[in-house]
């Protein structure tokens, strides 16, 4: 009887854990949210304590004016830390946490192409793709050691569950997210934003500059996303929404005006 119940244990979570993704797309999510947070909340501190932080006031401005453009709908806080580093990377993670690299700049050259990597990001934790990753995880291991596990991000499965935020590079453990969750992170972000008033016509332009800045290797932290050629090409096919989106939020006022000299 015992082993039967523990058993169950796992099916009886998955089977209450269905969930519908920000696109219409069934998932699987077995983690808590408050625990998604701070497993977010642990990694971004031990990141602030590995990287350099920019301190340059003008850089950081620039930087939390956009997230706050991009934010400014869906409510909380969310803290933006810029660290300096060649490194054509941004991320967001569970609880309102947000980092950017200094080498972003690169591709990255005006406000517009820069919302479209951090609307990007924000677009993964708005579809809780980490839960996701985690809760495959689970469905397929043993869900108890797992759970218990996370409690220790140093161990093993720890590493592999804190991977599962995006950091997989951070913590020696490399869990990409899948093509699906890229393209649906693509899509959440070029809304997220032409609805706040940036151009989402600049998102098709970034990811050129992506290209060319990393010519036949791409930036790391492009290595497991889908190709330049199909992102761009499902960029431009949404890009009658994201328009339609833009020329509402323009007539409602929203006009971001963030500048870095």
């Amino acid at each position: 009887m015992t082993g039967r119940f523990l058993i169950a244990i796992p099916f009886a979570l998955i089977l209450a854990a269905c969930a519908t993704s920000p696109t219409g797309r069934s998932q699987l999510l077995m983690m808590p949210e408050d625990q998604l947070d701070q497993m977010g909340l642990q990694a971004f501190e031990q990141i602030k304590q590995k990287e350099i932080i920019e301190t340059d006031p003008a850089i950081n401005a620039y930087v939390k004016c956009v997230v706050a453009e991009l934010t400014r709908d869906l409510g909380g806080h969310w803290e933006v830390v810029v660290f300096r580093s060649d490194q054509a990377n941004a991320f967001a993670l569970p609880g309102g946490k947000v980092g950017v690299y200094t080498g972003l700049f690169k591709a990255a050259r005006n406000q517009h192409q820069l919302a479209a990597v951090i609307g990007h990001e924000i677009g993964h934790v708005l579809a809780r793709h980490s839960n996701e990753r985690v809760s495959q995880e689970m469905a397929a291991k043993e869900t108890l050691a797992i759970l218990q596990a996370i409690a220790i991000p140093h161990s093993s499965t720890g590493q592999l569950a804190m991977a599962a935020l995006g950091l997989g590079t951070q913590y020696g453990v490399l869990m990409p997210f899948s093509r699906i969750q890229e393209s649906e992170a693509d899509i959440i972000g070029v809304d997220l934003m032409a609805k706040a008033g940036f151009d989402p016509r600049e998102a098709v332009v970034l990811w050129h500059n992506m290209e060319s800045l990393g010519g036949a290797r791409p930036p790391e932290w492009l290595s497991t996303h889908p190709s330049h050629a199909s992102r761009i090409e499902e960029l431009e096919a949404h890009m009658p929404q994201a328009l339609s989106l833009y020329e509402t939020a323009k007539a409602h006022g929203r006009n971001p005006h963030c500048v870095y000299k």
